[in-house]
Protein backbone atom coordinates (compact mmCIF):
# COMPACT_ATOMS: atom_id res chain seq x y z
CA UNK A 1 0.00 0.00 0.00
CA UNK A 2 1.29 3.34 -0.62
CA UNK A 3 0.64 6.93 0.33
CA UNK A 4 -1.43 9.02 -1.77
CA UNK A 5 0.05 11.55 -4.19
CA UNK A 6 -0.61 15.14 -3.34
CA UNK A 7 -0.32 18.32 -5.45
CA UNK A 8 3.72 19.41 -4.65
CA UNK A 9 3.61 23.43 -4.01
CA UNK A 10 6.58 25.06 -2.74
CA UNK A 11 6.93 25.47 0.61
CA UNK A 12 6.28 28.97 2.25
CA UNK A 13 8.51 30.47 5.07
CA UNK A 14 5.33 30.26 7.45
CA UNK A 15 5.32 26.27 6.71
CA UNK A 16 9.34 26.31 7.05
CA UNK A 17 9.11 28.43 10.24
CA UNK A 18 6.50 26.10 11.38
CA UNK A 19 8.21 22.58 11.35
CA UNK A 20 11.36 24.14 13.22
CA UNK A 21 9.38 25.30 15.87
CA UNK A 22 7.25 21.95 15.52
CA UNK A 23 11.37 20.08 15.74
CA UNK A 24 12.18 22.10 18.76
CA UNK A 25 9.11 21.71 20.74
CA UNK A 26 9.46 17.97 20.16
CA UNK A 27 12.85 17.94 21.97
CA UNK A 28 11.11 19.73 24.99
CA UNK A 29 8.88 17.23 24.99
CA UNK A 30 11.00 14.50 25.33
CA UNK A 31 11.97 16.19 28.98
CA UNK A 32 15.80 16.06 28.03
CA UNK A 33 17.93 14.83 31.01
CA UNK A 34 18.60 16.77 34.06
CA UNK A 35 22.00 18.49 34.72
CA UNK A 36 24.66 16.29 35.16
CA UNK A 37 22.71 13.07 34.08
CA UNK A 38 25.06 10.50 32.52
CA UNK A 39 24.11 9.76 28.84
CA UNK A 40 22.46 6.47 28.44
CA UNK A 41 22.95 3.63 25.55
CA UNK A 42 20.10 3.31 24.44
CA UNK A 43 19.02 0.53 21.33
CA UNK A 44 15.85 0.90 19.56
CA UNK A 45 14.54 -2.14 17.53
CA UNK A 46 12.29 -0.87 14.09
CA UNK A 47 14.57 2.12 14.16
CA UNK A 48 14.40 2.43 10.11
CA UNK A 49 10.46 2.47 10.34
CA UNK A 50 7.71 5.25 10.66
CA UNK A 51 7.97 5.36 14.15
CA UNK A 52 11.57 4.86 15.29
CA UNK A 53 12.80 7.69 13.04
CA UNK A 54 11.66 10.21 15.04
CA UNK A 55 12.33 8.49 18.12
CA UNK A 56 15.82 7.65 17.53
CA UNK A 57 16.19 11.26 16.38
CA UNK A 58 14.96 12.61 19.92
CA UNK A 59 16.97 10.48 21.79
CA UNK A 60 20.45 11.27 20.30
CA UNK A 61 19.33 14.90 20.40
CA UNK A 62 19.27 14.58 23.96
CA UNK A 63 22.29 13.30 24.32
CA UNK A 64 21.92 9.31 24.41
CA UNK A 65 24.39 6.92 22.30
CA UNK A 66 21.61 5.26 19.94
CA UNK A 67 21.94 2.12 18.53
CA UNK A 68 19.52 2.05 15.63
CA UNK A 69 18.73 -1.75 15.60
CA UNK A 70 17.62 -3.51 11.87
CA UNK A 71 18.72 -6.44 9.80
CA UNK A 72 20.31 -3.84 7.01
CA UNK A 73 22.19 -2.19 9.81
CA UNK A 74 26.29 -1.93 8.76
CA UNK A 75 26.81 -1.48 12.41
CA UNK A 76 24.45 -3.80 14.48
CA UNK A 77 22.53 -6.15 11.81
CA UNK A 78 19.92 -8.50 13.33
CA UNK A 79 17.27 -10.61 12.67
CA UNK A 80 14.65 -10.65 15.51
CA UNK A 81 13.14 -12.75 14.15
CA UNK A 82 16.43 -15.64 14.18
CA UNK A 83 17.65 -13.50 16.99
CA UNK A 84 21.14 -13.32 14.97
CA UNK A 85 23.39 -10.76 16.14
CA UNK A 86 21.41 -9.42 19.42
CA UNK A 87 24.30 -10.33 21.95
CA UNK A 88 26.50 -8.20 20.23
CA UNK A 89 24.11 -5.24 20.07
CA UNK A 90 23.13 -5.16 23.70
CA UNK A 91 26.75 -5.15 25.08
CA UNK A 92 26.86 -2.12 27.03
CA UNK A 93 22.86 -1.22 26.46
CA UNK A 94 21.21 0.70 29.26
CA UNK A 95 17.76 0.88 27.75
CA UNK A 96 15.86 -0.97 24.50
CA UNK A 97 13.12 0.79 23.29
CA UNK A 98 10.71 -2.40 20.93
CA UNK A 99 9.29 -0.71 18.20
CA UNK A 100 9.87 -3.35 15.85
CA UNK A 101 6.79 -5.32 14.37
CA UNK A 102 4.91 -7.24 11.60
CA UNK A 103 1.47 -7.32 10.74
CA UNK A 104 2.75 -10.53 8.81
CA UNK A 105 3.76 -12.30 11.76
CA UNK A 106 6.69 -13.06 14.09
CA UNK A 107 6.60 -10.82 16.41
CA UNK A 108 6.27 -13.20 19.58
CA UNK A 109 9.08 -14.97 18.33
CA UNK A 110 11.18 -11.68 17.87
CA UNK A 111 9.89 -10.68 21.69
CA UNK A 112 11.70 -14.06 22.91
CA UNK A 113 14.48 -13.92 21.39
CA UNK A 114 14.89 -9.87 22.34
CA UNK A 115 13.73 -10.55 25.98
CA UNK A 116 16.45 -13.60 26.58
CA UNK A 117 19.34 -11.30 24.82
CA UNK A 118 18.41 -8.48 27.25
CA UNK A 119 18.52 -10.74 30.39
CA UNK A 120 21.99 -12.37 29.08
CA UNK A 121 23.28 -8.92 28.65
CA UNK A 122 21.60 -7.44 32.30
CA UNK A 123 19.24 -4.54 30.23
CA UNK A 124 18.09 -2.05 33.35
CA UNK A 125 14.74 -1.18 31.09
CA UNK A 126 12.88 -2.45 28.42
CA UNK A 127 10.35 0.18 26.59
CA UNK A 128 7.66 -1.27 24.53
CA UNK A 129 4.73 0.31 22.04
CA UNK A 130 1.72 -1.61 22.16
CA UNK A 131 -1.75 -0.32 20.40
CA UNK A 132 -4.79 0.67 22.43
CA UNK A 133 -7.36 -2.15 22.69
CA UNK A 134 -5.26 -5.20 21.94
CA UNK A 135 -7.35 -6.46 25.40
CA UNK A 136 -10.53 -5.12 23.77
CA UNK A 137 -10.74 -6.06 20.08
CA UNK A 138 -10.40 -9.86 18.90
CA UNK A 139 -8.18 -9.08 16.26
CA UNK A 140 -5.20 -11.44 15.29
CA UNK A 141 -2.41 -8.76 15.01
CA UNK A 142 -3.97 -7.17 18.29
CA UNK A 143 -3.81 -10.73 19.87
CA UNK A 144 0.09 -10.89 19.16
CA UNK A 145 0.58 -7.75 19.84
CA UNK A 146 -1.02 -8.94 24.02
CA UNK A 147 0.56 -11.80 23.90
CA UNK A 148 3.55 -9.92 23.18
CA UNK A 149 3.09 -7.44 26.50
CA UNK A 150 2.81 -10.41 28.60
CA UNK A 151 5.79 -11.60 27.72
CA UNK A 152 7.39 -8.67 28.73
CA UNK A 153 5.26 -7.71 31.76
CA UNK A 154 6.86 -11.57 33.10
CA UNK A 155 10.61 -11.31 32.02
CA UNK A 156 11.50 -10.03 34.73
CA UNK A 157 13.47 -7.12 33.26
CA UNK A 158 12.30 -3.72 34.60
CA UNK A 159 9.81 -2.75 31.92
CA UNK A 160 7.43 -0.30 30.26
CA UNK A 161 4.36 -0.30 28.25
CA UNK A 162 2.79 2.71 26.25
CA UNK A 163 -0.26 1.73 24.11
CA UNK A 164 -1.17 4.26 21.42
CA UNK A 165 -3.84 4.57 18.67
CA UNK A 166 -3.73 4.36 15.14
CA UNK A 167 -0.86 6.65 13.68
CA UNK A 168 -1.72 9.38 10.97
CA UNK A 169 0.14 7.71 8.65
CA UNK A 170 -1.61 4.54 8.64
CA UNK A 171 -5.48 6.12 9.05
CA UNK A 172 -4.08 7.66 5.21
CA UNK A 173 -2.94 4.36 4.10
CA UNK A 174 -6.12 3.48 4.60
CA UNK A 175 -8.00 5.49 3.50
CA UNK A 176 -5.88 5.71 0.26
CA UNK A 177 -6.51 2.05 -0.19
CA UNK A 178 -10.75 2.61 -0.01
CA UNK A 179 -10.66 5.50 -2.56
CA UNK A 180 -8.62 3.79 -5.39
CA UNK A 181 -11.35 2.72 -7.49
CA UNK A 182 -13.68 5.19 -8.63
CA UNK A 183 -16.87 5.85 -8.31
CA UNK A 184 -17.23 5.02 -3.94
CA UNK A 185 -15.24 4.42 -1.39
CA UNK A 186 -16.21 2.12 1.09
CA UNK A 187 -15.85 2.19 4.64
CA UNK A 188 -16.93 0.18 7.67
CA UNK A 189 -20.02 1.05 9.01
CA UNK A 190 -20.20 2.85 12.62
CA UNK A 191 -16.45 2.81 13.30
CA UNK A 192 -14.95 5.65 14.56
CA UNK A 193 -10.91 6.49 14.54
CA UNK A 194 -8.58 8.69 17.26
CA UNK A 195 -5.46 9.23 14.82
CA UNK A 196 -2.00 10.74 16.73
CA UNK A 197 1.21 12.23 15.35
CA UNK A 198 3.86 9.89 15.23
CA UNK A 199 6.36 12.21 16.65
CA UNK A 200 3.81 12.68 19.86
CA UNK A 201 4.35 9.41 20.24
CA UNK A 202 8.23 9.21 19.34
CA UNK A 203 8.08 12.08 22.46
CA UNK A 204 6.59 10.11 24.35
CA UNK A 205 8.30 7.00 23.73
CA UNK A 206 11.92 9.30 24.12
CA UNK A 207 10.62 10.28 27.68
CA UNK A 208 9.65 7.15 29.05
CA UNK A 209 13.08 5.84 27.99
CA UNK A 210 14.51 8.23 29.64
CA UNK A 211 12.74 7.99 33.06
CA UNK A 212 12.71 4.55 35.27
CA UNK A 213 10.45 1.17 34.57
CA UNK A 214 7.04 2.66 35.20
CA UNK A 215 4.99 -0.76 33.63
CA UNK A 216 1.47 0.02 32.49
CA UNK A 217 1.22 3.72 31.80
CA UNK A 218 -1.83 5.49 30.60
CA UNK A 219 -2.62 5.20 26.78
CA UNK A 220 -2.16 7.57 24.58
CA UNK A 221 -4.57 8.44 21.57
CA UNK A 222 -4.76 11.45 18.97
CA UNK A 223 -6.65 14.60 20.31
CA UNK A 224 -9.87 13.79 18.19
CA UNK A 225 -12.51 11.25 17.83
CA UNK A 226 -13.55 11.31 14.39
CA UNK A 227 -16.26 9.05 12.60
CA UNK A 228 -14.44 7.65 9.24
CA UNK A 229 -16.88 9.05 6.77
CA UNK A 230 -15.73 12.30 8.27
CA UNK A 231 -11.70 11.51 7.92
CA UNK A 232 -12.93 10.18 4.48
CA UNK A 233 -14.02 13.36 3.63
CA UNK A 234 -11.09 15.62 4.66
CA UNK A 235 -8.79 12.65 3.00
CA UNK A 236 -10.88 13.12 -0.19
CA UNK A 237 -10.84 17.06 0.25
CA UNK A 238 -7.45 17.52 0.79
CA UNK A 239 -5.75 15.41 -2.15
CA UNK A 240 -8.85 16.77 -4.55
CA UNK A 241 -10.62 13.29 -5.41
CA UNK A 242 -14.26 12.94 -5.48
CA UNK A 243 -16.09 9.36 -4.33
CA UNK A 244 -19.57 8.36 -3.22
CA UNK A 245 -18.70 7.24 0.50
CA UNK A 246 -20.40 3.66 0.68
CA UNK A 247 -20.77 2.44 4.98
CA UNK A 248 -20.60 -1.12 4.85
CA UNK A 249 -22.01 -3.16 7.49
CA UNK A 250 -19.09 -6.10 8.38
CA UNK A 251 -19.47 -9.08 10.52
CA UNK A 252 -17.52 -10.54 13.10
CA UNK A 253 -16.35 -9.79 16.77
CA UNK A 254 -13.69 -7.56 15.72
CA UNK A 255 -16.13 -5.16 13.63
CA UNK A 256 -18.44 -4.79 16.62
CA UNK A 257 -15.60 -4.02 18.46
CA UNK A 258 -14.20 -1.64 16.61
CA UNK A 259 -17.73 -0.11 15.75
CA UNK A 260 -17.95 -0.16 19.50
CA UNK A 261 -14.58 2.11 20.17
CA UNK A 262 -12.49 -0.89 21.86
CA UNK A 263 -9.65 0.95 19.92
CA UNK A 264 -10.38 4.26 21.10
CA UNK A 265 -9.08 6.16 24.41
CA UNK A 266 -10.59 9.65 24.12
CA UNK A 267 -10.73 9.71 28.02
CA UNK A 268 -6.41 9.91 27.08
CA UNK A 269 -6.86 12.72 24.03
CA UNK A 270 -3.14 14.14 24.22
CA UNK A 271 -2.84 17.58 22.44
CA UNK A 272 -1.37 17.73 19.08
CA UNK A 273 -1.57 17.82 15.61
CA UNK A 274 -5.06 16.76 14.20
CA UNK A 275 -6.00 14.84 11.08
CA UNK A 276 -6.66 17.81 9.23
CA UNK A 277 -3.00 19.34 10.25
CA UNK A 278 -1.75 16.06 9.03
CA UNK A 279 -3.22 16.23 5.76
CA UNK A 280 -2.42 20.11 5.50
CA UNK A 281 1.33 18.95 5.47
CA UNK A 282 1.00 16.46 3.13
CA UNK A 283 -0.40 19.38 0.25
CA UNK A 284 2.48 21.68 1.40
CA UNK A 285 5.19 19.29 0.65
Amino acid sequence: MTMPKTPKTPKTERTERTERAERAQEVERAEPRAAGEAARTVLVTGATGTLGQPLCALLAAAGHEVRELSRRSRTHPVDLRQGTGLDAALAGVDTVVHCATSTRGGDEEAARHLIAAGRRAGIRHLVHISIVGVDRVPLGYYRTKLAVERQIEESGLGWTVLRATQFHELVTRVLAAAAKVPPVMPLPAGVSDQPVAVREVAARLAALAEGEPAGRVPDMGGPEVLALTDLARAYLAATGRRRILLPVPLAGRAYRAFRAGGHLTPALAAPGPTFADHLASLTAR
